[in-house]
């Protein structure tokens, strides 16, 4: 009997995105592959249709409004990453003060999306994204130790307890990780990453697209 194609408005949870993979053991998040793909420039998704330089890379360090339609609609935007050397995979809001049922939800999606544009050959560099203390259990989830991960203080280090909060988190992410490389979008502040770099972990440092911007101005 030939197997019916499930109607796409009935696929409330895109279950096309990971099919095929394998998934962690306690919130079932798709395990990503590693990625050797190193961007030193990345722009944000919504300049990415406009942009003529393709030589660089993709991120998702942005309101959720402006990629939101990745989500509801990814073939229609493969063709545009394809252009460009590779991503940094979707980063969908882990608010603090979010329910952490919202949380979990959002951290899958974004980890779907990186699994499907990994298996359509897209070079995908794993975006790390936690809240407060509770959001540990699942955020390093399906996450392969020892390689390439991306994190943004775009946003998240303006006050003392939002810096407390993010240097509280990288250093989890490292111990639990124990990644070879850091890939941080917007300030790179040596008071947080310089311990990393004395323990060998490779930190790069990718401009705010602003601050390309304002360089380019003459």
């Amino acid at each position: 009997m030939k197997k019916e194609s499930i109607n796409p408005r009935l696929d409330v949870f895109k279950s096309k995105l990971v099919k095929g993979a394998s998934f962690s053991p306690h919130y079932e998040l798709p395990i990503l592959a590693n990625s050797d793909y190193k961007p030193e420039r990345a722009l944000p998704f919504e300049k990415a249709s406009t942009a003529s330089n393709h030589a660089q890379g993709v991120h998702f360090y942005t309101h959720d409004y402006h990629f939101e339609c990745v989500w509801n609609n990814p073939d229609r935007y493969l063709p545009l990453f394809q252009r460009f050397q590779g991503i940094i995979s979707p980063d969908f809001s882990l608010y603090r003060e979010m329910p952490l049922a919202m949380q979990i939800w959002n951290t899958y999606r974004g980890r779907a999306l990186a699994f499907w544009l990994q298996s359509q050959g897209i070079k995908v560099v794993p975006n790390v994204r936690w809240g407060d203390e509770r959001s540990y259990e699942f955020v390093f989830e399906g996450l392969t130790p020892g390689g390439t991960v991306a994190v943004s203080t775009n946003g998240c280090i303006q006050s003392k307890l939002e810096r407390r909060y993010f240097a509280q988190g990288l250093a989890e992410m490292v111990k639990i990780l124990r990644p070879q490389t850091i890939i941080n979008y917007s300030q790179t502040p040596d008071d947080i990453f310089n311990q990393y770099r004395e323990k060998g972990i490779e930190v790069i440092s990718i401009p705010h697209y602003a601050q390309i911007v304002r360089k380019a101005v003459p």
